[in-house]
């Protein structure tokens, strides 16, 4: 605790900079790829052909697909989330170790 109390203002600018950091580096590392070039796209639309055509069981397949969407969908919201709260708390962080205390 008195480490804490000496060095206040160096440990929360480092830890809102390595906050602000990660929820960076996490935010650019999960953007996806905008553009597949044709050959990819090509590739893409002959595996759904050749998957539609071989499915015997549609339903089973259709209802194992929602449940993958909504759990991904929940996976995006909860990245959101954190980085969102990453981002808030590094600059509260920071920003509180700017201000001057008598």
């Amino acid at each position: 605790m008195e480490f804490f109390r000496k060095n206040r203002t160096i440990v929360l600018r480092s830890m809102g900079g390595l906050m602000l950091l990660i929820s960076f580096l996490i935010y650019f590392w999960d953007a996806p790829q905008k553009t597949l070039t044709p050959n990819e796209r090509a590739a893409a639309n002959i595996a759904r052909m050749e998957a539609k055509v071989s499915a015997t069981t549609t339903t089973t397949k259709h209802e194992e697909s929602k449940f993958l969407t909504n759990l991904k969908e929940t996976q995006d919201k909860q990245l959101r989330y954190m980085l969102i709260f990453f981002m808030v708390f590094g600059l509260v962080f920071l920003g509180y170790s700017f201000i001057k205390r008598d």
